[in-house]
Parts: C-alpha cells; structure tokens; sequence
C-alpha cells in the first residue's frame, strides 16, 4: 500500500489557500474548555498545533515523517512557543506509546483514511483509546463519501491549483488524479506538480498514496467496536448536523 509522503517544503503554501483549513481548528477549539491536554495524530508542519497552543492548551504532536517534524519545530521556534507547550515526538500512530493521557486526542484533515485495513483501523483507535483519559474527548474529521464521485472508476486534473514556495523561490503547478475501487473501499491517489527550473526546463513530480472511504453508519459501527461513541456527529465547521449533502463528517467521540 503506498503511504502519503508529502512534500514537506511544499506542505504549507500547498494548502494555504485551502478553505476548509482556516475553518477547521477554529471549529474545534469552540469545544475546548481552558488549558486542555491535547494529542495531534500526525501533526505534520504544525499547521494545526501551532494554534491550538497558542490558545492557551499544552499540545503534543507526533507524526513518522522527520522532515515534516522539522519544519513543524522552525515554525514552533519562530512564533515563541516553547517545547512544554508544543512537544514534537517522531512516533507512529500504530505503535503509539506515551507515558501520558490527554484531555483531547484530535486526528484532522482526512489522516485516519490512510489506514485503508480493518486492521489498521482498529489498531489506530485502540492506541488512542489507551491514550485517552476516562473523560477526555477524540475528534476526527473526514470527508463524507461523494457518490457521484465514488462511481467513477476514475477522475484526473481535479482541484487544479497553482502555490508559490518562497523557500524554494519555486511556482509550482499541482492537478489530482484518483483511481478508485470502490469493492476494497480504496482510492489511489496522485498528486501531479509540475514547474521550471531556473533554465526553463518543465519538472515533473509525483506523490501517490492511498486513501480508503468510510460511511456514517460504518465509522459509527468501527468506532464502538474499538470502545468509541460518537457523542455528536458535525456534517461541517458551520456545525450542521450531518445529512446526506455534508461535504464533512466531524466525529465528537467519548470512550464507552
């Protein structure tokens, strides 16, 4: 199974202009009480994090990705936090071991479809519900499964976009194509970028990874085999409740 390795220079401009991502933590900190314990699954640069401790929480964030960890720690460094309010631990969610549990455990932005097994699965909420205290709260946050979309066995050039990287003084080009098997509940995707160096050549790169897609009735019944109930089910950051048109599926969660 091909796992998503993002691009780490290119992570933060990629999804700056992403409208779901200036809506998301707002969302969820609107449900926080003051000087929460908060565990981010998968924290990447910090995008997340970040905020959510300057709101005043103590935030641990863990991710596989070392090169992803390090951009997070610059930008940690550069806005004043220090290391007590926002740690940054190289751990992967299923084999997650911390001598601590939290208030809050939060995985965002569509990171739990990359485990795309049962088995996964259920590893993965079973470290969190061992890391999560008698009454703290877990939140995920997915996409709800487009039909339409899910029918085809496959779509290119979608959500076409064009993001500058200062670092890298780059302007780069990205389309999506995915491939879908809707029997294994699996969609390949491939993020397509292309720019031009400094001599006008046309560079092309790939990141291809895969995702699965899970159902409202089917997360719920995943979540209680693993000892979860959802306490309230969001369709989006407006806080609606879902309906078949959700574009979203916020998962509020507290143990059994």
């Amino acid at each position: 199974m091909a796992k998503y390795r993002p691009i780490p220079e290119y992570y933060d401009a990629e999804y700056e202009q992403e409208e779901m991502l200036e809506r998301d933590v707002p969302f969820l900190l609107k449900h926080l009480r003051p000087r929460q314990a908060v565990l981010e699954l998968a924290v990447g640069t910090g995008r997340a994090a970040i905020p959510i401790a300057q709101a005043g929480h103590r935030v641990v964030g863990i991710d596989n990705d070392a090169a992803m960890l390090l951009v997070a720690a610059e930008k940690r460094d550069a806005v004043g936090l220090k290391e007590k309010q926002l740690k940054l631990l190289d751990q992967d969610i299923l084999d997650l071991k911390l001598d601590e549990k939290f208030d809050w455990i939060c995985v965002l932005f569509n990171t739990f479809l990359i485990f795309t097994t049962l088995e996964q699965q259920d590893c993965a909420l079973g470290a969190i519900r061992r890391h999560l205290k008698a009454k703290g709260r877990f939140w995920m946050d997915i996409f709800q499964p487009n039909l339409a979309l899910i029918a085809q066995d496959e779509s290119t050039n979608l959500q076409p976009k064009t993001f500058y990287v200062p670092q890298l003084d780059r302007t780069v080009f990205r389309s999506t194509d995915v491939r879908r098997d809707p029997a294994s509940q699996i969609q390949r995707v491939t993020f397509n970028y292309i720019w031009f160096d400094k001599d006008g050549r046309e560079i092309h790169q790939k990141c291809t990874f895969n995702l699965t897609f899970l159902f409202p009735r089917e997360l719920r019944l995943l979540l209680e085999r693993n000892g979860l109930q959802i306490e309230k089910m969001y369709g989006n950051y407006d806080g609606s409740k879902l309906n078949a048109n959700s574009p979203r599926m916020i998962a509020l969660c507290k143990l059994l």
